[in-house]
């Protein structure tokens, strides 16, 4: 099967091309040469492409992701374990923030912050979000 170049690897996979320019700089992918000015990759580079979006939709950083998948086949099976214990707790937070919400629809308070239910949830997504980190983007980095 024939490279195919930057241009057509951003149509096929919706990755734009500076994000993937960023992530042959940081590892992620490989160029397997230029044809002019453009940079060629092996068409396996789009499952790979693939296999990024899962980890970052996952909520691995870059650097996490890049480190797996040096790790050949092996995958570290812990780190697994305990990025899906993190997306339980996302998702346990996030039932109780739409059940807010719902509840926020149906409440006969005069007001919302008049109901003692409603100013809790709201304590609560400010808590979550004081222990969020701020998380930096880059340029380059589908959003």
């Amino acid at each position: 099967m024939f490279d195919i170049d930057i241009a057509e690897l951003a149509r096929r996979t919706g990755v734009r091309a500076s994000a993937l320019r960023y992530y042959e700089e940081k590892g992620l992918i490989v160029s397997t040469g230029r044809y002019g000015l453009k940079r060629l990759f092996a068409p396996s580079t789009v499952e790979r492409l693939s296999l990024i979006a899962l980890g970052r939709a996952s909520g691995f950083s870059l650097d996490e992701i890049a480190a797996m998948l040096s790790d050949g086949p092996a995958v570290d099976k812990a780190q697994l374990r305990a990025k899906a214990a993190e997306l339980d707790r996302r998702i346990y937070d996030l039932a109780r923030l739409r059940d807010g919400l719902l509840h926020a629809v149906a409440c006969t308070a005069p007001s919302l912050m008049d109901c003692p239910r409603f100013r809790g949830i709201a304590r609560l997504a400010g808590r979550q979000a004081a222990a969020q980190p701020a998380r930096r983007r880059f340029r380059a980095e589908p959003a």
